[in-house]
This record gives structure tokens, sequence and C-alpha cells, in this order.
């Protein structure tokens, strides 16, 4: 089902507190994301906040990852309620929503993802996502399958971390350290020791919570230290990310030896 289990074995390892490795897709090629299937990572983010993707270069991607043991994740450009409702029908069940500073905010995100009476998503006959109107129980469950992230990446979010992480519907919580560290004066700077408190604090109110939490870290130090903080699910890298060093590399071995 469109590269992930349904039920949506994503959200219900999730939930149970598995560590649940995965990549950022940022290239928006259906070839580089397969590969990254192939991998092996528990799930992957297909980016469309700051990558250059949209429904049509998403739904090559999600035919890439069919049959793929890495559930794929989106991030929409915004919280918006028509962005993620075409994205819900290309397919995606799993949702990082960016920027969400208010409980309210939060609120609006699960609302968007969920059919009437739960929610507003606008009911399509068929869609990629129901099969085309195939999935005969598509209408009357596809609201329990879906899982939502929120990302916290403002001093606002971290000001209502306990108010998002209560609201019903949301899944988890993930950090977006590149955001945060920019909102806290310290731009280019995630490693800075006060960015690193929050974080921490972030991950700790999640927990006491009882939700997950998750970050973006593609310097293994850096992932190891937030696993052991207790983030459950955690990113280690990117398609882009992999592609530059790796390439970089492999010209200043030869161009910069004898």
């Amino acid at each position: 089902m469109s590269g992930t289990d349904y039920p949506n074995r994503f959200r219900q390892r999730l939930l149970a507190g598995e560590r649940l490795i995965g990549s950022w897709c940022a290239l928006a090629n259906p070839i580089t994301t397969e590969i990254l299937g192939l991998a092996g990572f528990d799930w992957l983010v297909l980016d469309g906040e700051h990558a250059p993707n949209d429904v049509t270069t998403f739904v090559p991607q999600l035919m890439a990852l069919k049959g793929s043991p890495s559930a794929p994740v989106v991030r929409p450009p915004s919280n918006e309620s028509v962005i993620i409702k075409r994205l819900l029908d290309i397919g995606f069940y799993n949702f990082l929503i960016p920027l969400v500073g208010t409980a309210d905010e939060a609120i609006q995100a699960v609302a968007s993802t969920r059919y009437p009476p739960a929610g507003i998503r606008g009911v399509s006959v068929s869609h990629r996502s129901n099969l085309y109107g195939s999935l005969a129980d598509y209408n009357a469950t596809v609201n329990d399958n879906i899982s939502l992230l929120v990302q916290i990446e403002t001093r606002q979010g971290v000001e209502n971390i306990d108010a998002i992480a209560a609201v019903d519907g949301v899944d988890g919580i993930f950090v977006g350290p590149g955001d945060l560290s920019a909102a806290l004066g310290y731009l280019g700077e995630p490693a800075h020791p006060d960015v690193q408190e929050v974080i921490r604090h972030l991950f700790a109110r999640a927990k006491a919570a009882g939700k997950p939490s998750g970050i973006l870290a593609p310097v293994e130090a850096d992932a190891r230290r937030y696993l052991a903080w207790g983030a459950s699910f955690v990113a280690v890298g990117s398609d882009l990310g992999v592609f530059r060093q790796g390439t970089q590399s492999l010209c200043d071995k030869f161009k910069n030896s004898p």
C-alpha cells in the first residue's frame, strides 16, 4: 500500500516506542528513493518543504517504495489542509508537519488528515490511496491508520510543547535542529550547548506526555547522543548529503593526490 503496510505498521511501531532509524529524501528522484528503500531504513522522509517536490514527483517515489521495508513519511511545505488532502489522496499515511508552534496548529494538522466527523479532509470517491476506489473499507479505517508527527522548531513551539504534545492525534514530536538553532539565536550552530539543552528538554517533555520524539541528525555522534537521550525515531542522513560527501571524497582522492 504505497510502500507501507495497511494497517499502518509504521504507526504501530512508533507508538510502541521502537527505535526507528530513518533518512531524508531530498533529491526528488524515484531512483535514489528506491535505493534508500533497498538499504532497509525503517522510514524515509520525502521532503516537500525544502526539496523540489510536489504531488507529481511524490507519486513515482511512492511507487518506487512499494515492497520496501521503509515507510514513506511526507513533509508538506506547510500546515495547509488542501495540500495535506492532496498528499493523502496520492497515498501518504505518515505526515511530518513543519513549524507547529501552538496546540491550535497541531489540532488543525490532525483535522486536515481525518475524514469528518473527526476532521475536515475532503472526500473523493477514487484516488491512489484507496486503490482507485477498490479498497472497500478505506473510508471506515483510514483515520486510524494516519500517523502525524509535528515539528518543533521555534521559540513558540518550545514554549507550547506540553500543550502540543497533549493534542489527541499527535503521534510524535520531531525536533527541527536547523530552524530551532536559528530561532534561539544560533543560526548554523545546532551543536551549541544552549540549543542542545533545549533539544534535550523537548525530548523530556515528549516523554512526559507519553509521546515518542525524533530528530534529524546526520552527524553520527549527534544521532547516538539523541538516541541515548530518549529519541526513538532518528533520521541519520539524507540522499543529498550522502551523494554530496561521496562524490566530493571520490574527486578529492584523485585530484589531490600524486
